[in-house]
């Protein structure tokens, strides 16, 4: 049979309708958490065409909605601005309760939901969206912002639901399964990635520029006497070095809250530092990646900054002034190399991570962290593929931990079986003016809170040590 020939008869191929987009949610709870649920979300969706099966019709479209949990530690526009890129707009982020993200979610259809939330909100999000009982639900995501160094077995067992947990290096893959397994729970949601924020040039030295940059934690050390010490010695190595830049970098400013409480900001300490502080020395603000862009010595005491600084292999420095102790977190870092005091810092000293610890911390120093989220975008495609997603079953139920579920639920106005409480519910707002008068009782409210954490409450604990 001879081969079929065109003709201005033949009706013209009809084009492919666009894939619909892929619809994700980010709920963060603190500055953080915003951070890594925001790139993570970027990271899972990063060739999404690929992903998901590329076809005639083209790339996939991927729309990011952010949505932050109020509470204490709320981040504020200028906050979310310090973040730096993360593809989602700080004025298009909207805040929301507990409740009012749950009848988002009913409402949105989203595909993807990331919880980037304490473990307790994790575990009351979970119960709350198993309630919804909805005919299609999102694919839900969560993991930890950074070293997993305290409360492990509690905070992976409030995760325990999800249907991708995240793990940030393989050390901490085996960990998460060993707890799973070790209670009887799924291990399968758990899945190797890395931090979504490692990322900037590879440290170059340049000549003429000597800067020491110390990553300030919020609520590590904790006591005053710990954290002027470390602040003396920082000053004291100002002086010491005399043309080197030496910069306090800063999580938050006086009044904001970060994923910690911090009551003694190290600004208020600075400003009764004897004698002032030195001309070279300096509190810095800002995006940490634009920070350690000039940064030629990071020096903390367990900062999440320190795997940024070694991924770009700055040289990096752990202090064990104040001991190596689990309440420090610098724990975490036995067997890497980094651990030091003020002392041989001062002296010129300049750690050397090792190798081997750096390979099992998810670091990827070596240049694999291009390839870090792969296994974690074929897991979510698969489920977004899949016919139907199984029912959320997390590990707690009012069955296995009637004394502990209850009040996690309640914190989030939401009843033992995760449907709301009377009264949870917000009722619709009606005009532009009572919307105001809200936000500003809001604002008021946490403000009077934020006070009472850092002003009040230290003088109060002051008074029962007498």
């Amino acid at each position: 049979m001879p081969p079929r020939t065109s003709n201005a008869a033949d009706p013209a191929p009809t084009p492919a309708e666009p894939r619909p987009a892929l619809r994700v949610a980010v709920l963060a709870d603190s500055d953080t958490r915003w951070k890594w649920g925001a790139l993570t979300a970027r990271r899972l969706t990063a060739g999404a065409a690929e992903a998901a099966g590329e076809d005639e019709r083209g790339a996939r479209p991927v729309e990011v909605s952010g949505l932050l949990l109020r509470g204490r530690a709320t981040p504020t526009p200028r906050q979310l601005a310090e973040v730096g890129e993360v593809g989602i707009e700080a004025e298009k982020v909207r805040e929301v309760t507990a409740v009012e993200f749950l009848h988002t979610v009913r409402d949105e259809r989203y595909d993807v939901v990331v919880l980037a939330l304490v473990g307790g909100g994790v575990q009351a999000m979970l119960h709350g969206l198993a309630a919804l009982d909805l005919e299609r639900r999102p694919v839900i995501v969560t993991g930890y912002v950074g070293v997993v160094y305290e409360k492990l077995a509690d905070g992976l067992l409030l995760r325990h639901g999800a249907d991708v947990v995240l793990a940030n290096s393989a050390h901490d893959a085996e960990r998460f399964r060993a707890v799973y397994e070790g209670v009887g729970a799924d291990a399968s949601a758990v899945t190797e990635a890395a931090l979504p924020f490692l990322g900037g040039a590879p440290y170059r030295a340049e000549e003429g520029r000597d800067t020491v940059v110390f990553a300030a934690q919020p609520s590590v050390p904790a006591s005053r006497a710990d954290r002027t010490y470390l602040l003396r010695r920082l000053v004291e190595h100002a002086r010491l070095h005399p043309r080197r830049e030496v910069l306090l970098k800063l999580r938050s400013k006086p009044g904001e809250h970060t994923t910690h409480i911090e009551e003694l900001p190290y600004q208020k300490l600075a400003q009764k530092v004897p004698g002032g502080l030195p001309p070279n020395f300096r509190l810095v603000y800002g995006h940490m990646g634009e920070v350690l862009d000039r940064t030629d010595l990071l020096v903390t005491v367990s900062s999440t900054a320190a795997l940024e600084s070694l991924h770009r292999r700055i040289p990096t420095a752990v202090l064990t002034d104040l001991g190596v102790r689990e309440p420090l977190g610098n724990h975490h870092f036995v067997g890497s190399g980094l651990l030091t005091s003020w002392d041989r810092l001062d002296g010129g000293y300049r750690p050397r991570p090792d190798g081997q610890w750096l390979a099992g911390q998810g670091v990827a120093a070596d240049g694999s962290y291009s390839t870090a989220y792969d296994t974690a975008r074929a897991k979510v495609a698969a489920l977004l593929d899949g016919s139907q997603l199984p029912p959320l079953a997390p590990y707690y139920t009012p069955a296995t931990a009637p004394g502990y579920l209850p009040s996690i639920l309640a914190r989030h106005h939401l009843a033992p079986d995760g449907t709301p409480l009377p009264g949870a519910a917000a009722p619709q707002e009606t005009g532009r003016v009572r919307g105001a008068v809200r936000e500003t009782v809001r604002n008021a409210a946490r403000g009077a809170y934020r006070h009472g954490v850092q002003r009040v409450a230290p003088v109060i604990r002051r008074m029962g040590e007498l």
